[in-house]
């Protein structure tokens, strides 16, 4: 018997994302990366449930995080690329404190009275802040509550702080609220502290939304200056901000060794 082609099956209709209260790209990009900071590979299906959208948003977000070397993928889930976060500030602010209050005394040395000023919030830049109290009439933006409460209502300074939700661990604001606002300034000079430095992938740091402060930072100051302790060369962290070539001023506690020295040779390089 000759049999009779059939119409094709259909498929049914595809069903729209669910988006809840996470419903910002860079929002559920920060809370996927909060997630899989417990060392586990989480599933496709486990985050699409807890963030309460599809399985093909989950996949997108993977891959945009997975090109920005922030996790890798396996088959069916994700883990984070690498294995080291930042703890605390209250935490962070104990580490390396010796060098990083000697690169702030000498970075404090290069900010005039009157200087426009974007400093961010990690531990070495509020470091730097502390060592500014003398300095007059400075137009402070900070997105750091920490540097808020050092250089407000003193001396004549102007303060604008970024706001939004704060995120406790690092006593800042980051969130894209922050970021739009903060995007609207042009400082002089941005003070910027950062996670880690290589020479093949540049300036990076392990928070999705700092890191793009970070980036704006770079996009809109005048000229930036880095404090960096030794510590941070050569090591890795989540996201890349920028790259060395984008640093006018690098103030660190110990001599590059030549790999580096040669990636900052167009800078400032700055000794304490």
């Amino acid at each position: 018997m000759t049999g009779v082609a059939r119409p094709p099956k259909q498929r049914p209709a595809a069903i729209p994302p669910r988006e809840g209260a996470i419903h910002k790209r860079t929002d559920r990009q920060k809370e996927i990366v909060t997630r899989l900071r417990s060392g586990r590979t989480l599933s496709v299906l486990s985050l699409a449930s807890a963030l309460d959208v599809s399985d093909e948003t989950i996949r997108r977000e993977l891959r945009t995080l997975e090109e920005q070397g922030v996790i890798i993928r396996e088959h069916g889930g994700a883990r984070l690329a690498v294995p080291v976060l930042e703890g605390p500030l209250n935490q962070r602010m104990e580490e390396n404190a010796d060098a990083k209050v000697r690169i702030a005394r000498a970075a404090a040395a290069l900010v005039p009275d009157g200087a426009i000023l974007f400093i961010d919030s990690g531990t070495t830049s509020i470091f730097i802040a502390r060592q500014l109290v003398e300095r007059r009439a400075l137009t402070v933006v900070t997105n750091s509550l920490q540097v808020a409460s050092d250089l407000g209502a003193i001396n004549g300074n102007r303060l604008f702080l970024a706001g939004g939700e704060m995120d406790y661990d690092y006593r800042a604001f980051s969130d894209h609220q922050a970021q739009a606002y903060v995007g609207g300034f042009t400082p002089h000079l941005a003070i910027l502290s950062v996670g880690g430095i290589s020479l093949d992938r540049g300036l990076m740091d392990f928070h999705p939304g700092e890191a793009q402060m970070s980036r704006i930072a770079y996009a809109t100051s005048e000229r930036v200056l880095l404090g960096v302790d030794a510590s941070k060369f050569g090591r890795y962290a989540l996201l890349q901000t920028a790259q060395c070539a984008d640093v006018d001023i690098l103030v660190t506690d110990a001599p590059l060794d030549d790999g580096f020295a040669r990636a900052f040779a167009h800078a400032e390089v700055v000794v304490a």
